[in-house]
């Protein structure tokens, strides 16, 4: 535990409005007590050097798979709060297809209390149906009071509009988001990549961008019939942000969020890298055209929020042919290099703007309170630069997997450090 500690020299970035401040930051108790120039401490207080660094409110990735309870060989709720620290992260909020899913008060009480010690704030999303079945409504009242902060069936779609609108019904009352994998599966079926030109040279089955778009339609009618809150998980396609852009002209309650490596690659890479398993994912990696469309997203504000979709799997999983092996890859530890070099670097979002999208904009869905740096308020932040170039290496990896495509691949921006719950992570230990 740490909960004295003076930052110093740091630029403190305000997400919000964008702006910035140099100063001293000095944190007692676990609350920012000062914020100013030369500021001194007792000799006991631990003193970071903050120079050359922004100080932001705490990250927070949305999606991420802990893997715990059921599948602890790929992750656990401990690893893989270790690599959100690392990346930069406070919070997270993790997606129940464990086993047995997360489903029921008694599991998201369990993910909450596994939680508890780590350095990270976790937050459960509970499934839909029950079993993650798709067939029956789940007891999402109970889920909520247990401290689900959304519903999902994520690795699956929510099949059937009928329980679809229920759930939006449902969730209209607890104010909570439905996070829908938005995939028509009968487009697709054994689908391993994209389906595109790529595809068809290679020989493998593709997943159409048709399969998401159709989905995404249907649901953008479910919430203007229901009003409840439908959040797109994971979009990938050129169609489904134009989808979730008139939603929001026409004032639904639709949100979305992009993960880092639909903006980074696309499905050239899985021809280019023989076949790679770290480039199967789900949804797969999409055309150029798609990627261009995504990043258009982000700038325009239609996509509300960056995250990771972090999904470790075991090496012996991952190191089979392609079409044997599972979907997804691990990401929390290079979510921010890969942001400031296919983002910030390039000027599609400025620093203020990439943080946003870490910082009010997932709070915001998940209707969470938005950490700020002020005098008197609990300290949760993130210490980062924008410009660090460095090479990702094993000796980075926290997550208790390594099935990432970006294992020596440089990466622009580093996180240093954060600061939650009283307790103070650096990044390079």
């Amino acid at each position: 535990m740490t909960p004295d500690l003076l930052l110093r020299g740091g630029t403190l970035l305000h997400p919000e409005t964008g702006d910035t401040q140099s100063a001293d930051l000095l944190i007692q108790d676990g609350v920012i007590s000062d914020i100013g120039s030369d500021l001194t401490a007792g000799a006991d207080v631990p003193v970071y050097d903050a120079t050359d660094t922004f100080i932001s409110p705490g990250w927070m990735d949305m999606h991420v798979h802990l893997r715990e309870p059921g599948y602890e060989h790929k992750e656990t709720i401990a690893t893989g709060a270790r690599a959100a620290a690392v990346g930069g992260f406070t919070d997270v909020a993790c997606m129940p297809n464990t086993d047995p899913p997360i489903h029921t008060r008694d599991v998201v009480e369990f993910v909450r209390e596994r939680a508890a010690e780590t350095p990270v704030n976790v937050h459960p999303i509970a499934c839909v149906s029950k079993e993650r079945q798709g067939d029956e409504l789940a007891e999402l009242a109970d889920l909520a009071d247990g401290g689900a902060v959304a519903f999902s069936d994520d690795g699956a779609p929510v099949r059937h509009a009928g329980l679809m609108r229920r759930a939006l019904e449902y969730s209209t009352m607890l104010d909570r988001p439905i996070i829908n994998h938005m995939e028509e599966e009968s487009l697709n079926p054994g689908g391993q990549m994209h389906e595109g030109e790529v595809s068809a040279r290679v020989g493998i089955d593709g997943i159409p961008a048709l399969a998401d778009d159709v989905m995404i339609a249907r649901d953008v009618e479910l919430a203007a019939f229901t009003g409840g809150h439908v959040h797109v998980a994971h979009i990938s396609t050129a169609r489904g942000v134009e989808l979730v852009r008139r939603a929001k002209a026409r004032g639904l309650p639709v949100t979305a969020e992009v993960c880092t490596h639909h903006l980074t690659l696309t499905d050239e890479a899985v021809e280019r890298s023989g076949f790679d398993t770290n480039t199967k994912m789900h949804p797969p990696l999409r055309s150029a055209a798609d990627r261009a469309a995504l990043k258009e997203g982000l700038a325009d504000g239609t996509i509300d929020a960056l995250c990771t979709d972090h999904a470790p799997h075991a090496a012996f999983e991952k190191e089979v042919e392609f079409g044997a092996a599972p979907f997804g890859i691990t990401g929390l530890e290079t979510a921010w290099g890969l942001i400031g070099r296919e983002l910030i670097a390039p000027g599609v979002l400025t620093v203020a703007e990439a943080v946003q999208k870490l910082t009010v904009g997932p709070r915001r869905i998940l209707r969470l309170p938005q950490p700020t740096l002020k005098e008197g308020e609990p300290a949760a932040l993130t210490v980062f630069d924008a410009d660090t170039r460095w090479t990702f290496a094993e000796e980075h990896v926290r997550s208790k997997s390594q099935n990432t495509p970006f294992l020596g691949q440089e990466l622009v921006g580093r996180p240093w450090a954060i600061y939650q719950d009283g307790r103070f992570m650096r990044g390079d230990n």
